[in-house]
């Protein structure tokens, strides 16, 4: 019996949701420079799969309100086939990243694109990203922000997740 030993390339998208803004404003306002404010997709199986307000959704690579991505880093790839990454998906939307565990500081898109690439690659994603929040909230500004942050919620588009493919 021959095994299937293919391989599928993984990449994350990364977007600056601030178009420019906070590489612009960010010292003067929050007393340290930052390059952007970063939303990011997981890039695999010829679709993009992030997670924002509406729960974990999926696109053709580019295709939200975001455009092209500021980058895109190659993850390296991946054994684990389409049906299988689905399923995952399937149990994430279930539980881990339910539409209403979202929390732009706490559980966001950067928490589910580093828990995809670690699945799938065993590799996280850039800690420039994921130590964003942390960052900001360590600001006079960011915790004075914080309470009107809490309640935001992104969702830059495309198809939501369960049940649909």
């Amino acid at each position: 019996m021959a095994q299937n030993n293919s391989s599928f390339p993984v990449k994350l998208y990364i977007y600056d949701i601030s178009r420019g803004m906070a590489r612009q404003l960010s010292a003067a306002m929050l007393g340290r420079h930052l390059d952007g404010i970063w939303h990011t997709g997981i890039v695999v199986h010829g679709k993009e799969f992030f997670f924002g307000g509406a729960g974990i959704n999926h696109c053709p690579p580019s295709g939200t309100i975001l455009g092209d991505p500021e980058a895109v880093v190659d993850l390296g790839s991946t054994e684990v086939n389409e049906d299988l990454f689905m399923e995952y998906l399937d149990s994430l939307a279930e539980s881990t990243f339910r539409a209403d565990s979202y929390h732009v500081f706490e559980h966001n898109c950067n928490t589910f694109s580093n828990d995809v690439a670690q699945f799938l690659t065993g590799r996280k994603i850039p800690s420039y990203i994921t130590d964003l929040p942390s960052e900001i909230l360590a600001t006079p500004f960011g915790q004075a922000l914080r309470p009107l942050l809490d309640s935001m919620s992104i969702n830059p588009g495309g198809t939501n997740f369960t049940g649909q493919r």
